[in-house]
């Protein structure tokens, strides 16, 4: 499966935004947990129904996100 498609996007489900598919668990929560310094492990261990794939295909999507917000930027 592309690490890409384990992330869905349903307006009824945490207000439309980016969730791991079959979760609640948004993009934001698991880029919010490594970031605040939690291993991946131990993000893991708190969220026993996410992946290592999971995990993978949140900072796929983010980095997508970014490469899209990169172009869509005017040049100064």
């Amino acid at each position: 499966m592309d690490n890409l498609q384990r992330i869905t996007i349903d307006p009824t489900v945490r207000f439309g935004k980016p969730c791991v598919r079959g979760t609640r668990l948004t993009v934001g929560d698991v880029l919010g947990t490594l970031a605040s310094g939690s291993t991946e492990a131990e993000l893991l261990e708190d969220f026993p129904q996410l992946t290592h794939e999971d995990v993978l295909a949140c900072l796929a999507f983010a980095a997508e996100r970014e490469r899209r917000l990169m172009i869509a930027t005017p040049a100064a």
